[in-house]
């Protein structure tokens, strides 16, 4: 049996929410929104920062700092032995509640403290009004934002312009639909239906975005304030990035926990989980309709903790577009999860920080009413996956800090098409803020079966047109494909 003083356990979480009017006057960096989450989240254990032993920081997308958590540690008066900071990736919140975890099970660690937060709505505010942030926030360390795109594109997805999460996620979703055998009217109520769910779970988050209940009505309306993006999703199912908030969260080993006199209804257990990422180029990948990664950590982590998906009383799911929760419904044979958070649309969607936010509406769940809760995290495009249990029933740590390499090889590639006709494998169009179709893309099979992947050019809306889902299923449908430079044409077989 583990001891004591190796049992991770949950105990401290904060977080909060800044500048929602969008001010100037409001605008703070996220450092100040990091430090104040971080004193919410020792306040409501009890734990004395200056006992951190280790910290941890999520990546931050809108500002730069260096050595983050370090700079963190300092503030509350710490002196940690060990400081980790990630790069981009909205698993980064499970991933690294697994490195803490484990840690402590190895002995290496007894008090450790995850950081995470953005202020894009505040840098937004401040250039909409001539205002550069430089002015007003840190510079050493720190300064304007960086994005590390190591291991999240490849030269392919660059090239044909598959580099915007809003365009991508939707290749997967018109996959998976055509898979299920669903039409898009009904795919798309279903994610409508589902943001809805999500919007009425961010209505009871203190700290949400957009706590304002919607409809299904209203989310799969498309019209004014809920424009198409790329097919089929709206503005209303997308994550809402340009958010101002932070979350922290304290893990410590148990007898550190009861050192601090934290009452053991608040403890909230870290079974422990499992990691996974597939090929960079989801180009590559063998499969539009399914996720590796994904099926790949749900599967380890329920066979390490010996749980299945019926014994769950909490799922919380990545939810940056309707397909993740989706492909993580159908693989464990339930309906898309809800969760305990409010999603990426109505609670916010604050980067990699994300599942943090997760981790602290779990665990007021679980003090609230017990149980057992699964939280999963999503990097990248379905590429980087982590999911782990948490729960007030003790357990030995079961986790695996790791990431296991699920890519499999995809079909040959080609790379030029000329004037053949194609089968359409998945495709989304963006539309313009106009309304119309702005631009298409196209994976497609040639008749030996390679994968074609481009876009058509910018304004080529005739071409945009025949992917368009305004005429019905896109997926399986036959087209006649030229490639011309950068782009194709596509015109109607």
């Amino acid at each position: 049996m583990t001891s004591d003083e190796r049992r991770p356990v949950l105990v401290g979480v904060g977080q909060v929410r800044g500048n929602r009017e969008r001010t100037v006057e409001g605008a703070r960096e996220p450092f100040p929104l990091i430090v104040e989450a971080v004193r919410a989240a020792t306040a409501d254990c009890g734990v004395d920062p200056t006992a951190l032993d280790a910290v941890y920081s999520v990546h931050v997308a809108s500002w730069a700092y260096d050595d983050l958590a370090a700079r963190v540690a300092r503030e509350v008066g710490a002196s940690p032995r060990h400081t980790v900071d990630t790069t981009v990736g909205g698993q980064r919140p499970a991933e690294l509640l697994e490195l803490a975890a484990a840690r402590i099970a190895a002995g290496g660690s007894r008090v450790a403290l995850i950081v995470g937060g953005e202020a894009q709505a505040s840098v937004q505010a401040l250039w909409r009004n001539g205002i550069d942030p430089a002015q007003r926030w840190s510079a050493t360390p720190g300064g304007p934002p960086s994005f590390e795109e190591s291991g999240l594109r490849s030269d392919a997805m660059t090239r044909t312009g598959l580099v915007l999460p809003t365009r991508v996620y939707p290749l997967f979703e018109n996959a998976l639909r055509a898979a299920r055998g669903e039409t898009p009217e009904q795919a798309a109520r279903a994610s409508a239906e589902l943001y809805a769910a999500f919007s009425q779970v961010a209505a009871a988050n203190p700290v949400a975005w957009n706590p304002e209940p919607r409809s299904a009505d209203e989310i799969a309306t498309v019209g004014p304030g809920n424009r198409m993006v790329c097919e089929p999703y709206p503005l209303g199912v997308n994550a809402m990035p340009m958010v101002d908030q932070a979350a922290a969260v304290v893990v410590t080993s148990l007898a550190a926990a009861r050192e601090a006199g934290v009452p053991e209804d608040r403890i909230v257990h870290v079974w422990g989980g499992a990691g996974a990422h597939d090929d960079a180029d989801a180009l590559a990948r063998p499969s539009f309709a399914a996720s590796a990664a994904l099926s790949d950590v749900l599967d380890r982590t329920l066979a390490a903790t010996g749980l299945s998906p019926a014994d769950l009383d909490v799922i919380d799911v990545y939810s940056c577009f309707p397909v993740v929760p989706k492909l993580v419904g159908a693989h464990l044979g339930i309906a898309p999860p809800v969760g305990v958070t409010g999603g990426h649309s109505a609670f916010g969607g604050p980067l990699s920080s994300y599942t943090l936010h997760a981790l602290v509406a779990v665990t007021a769940r679980l003090r609230a009413g017990g149980g057992t809760a699964l939280v999963h995290g999503n990097g990248g495009y379905l590429t980087h996956e982590h999911a782990l249990v948490v729960s007030t029933t003790p357990h030995e740590y079961v986790g695996d800090p790791g990431s296991r390499d699920t890519a499999r090889p995809g079909p040959p590639v080609a790379t030029v098409v000329d004037g053949e006709e194609v089968t359409v494998e998945t495709a989304t169009v963006e539309h313009g803020r106009d309304g119309a179709p702005a631009q298409g893309f196209l994976v497609a099979r040639t008749a030996g079966g390679a994968r074609y992947c481009a876009s058509t050019a910018p304004g080529d809306v005739a071409s945009a047109r025949v992917l368009s889902l305004e005429h019905g299923e896109t997926v399986g449908r036959r087209v006649r494909a030229t490639t011309t430079g950068e782009h194709v044409v596509v015109e109607a077989a």
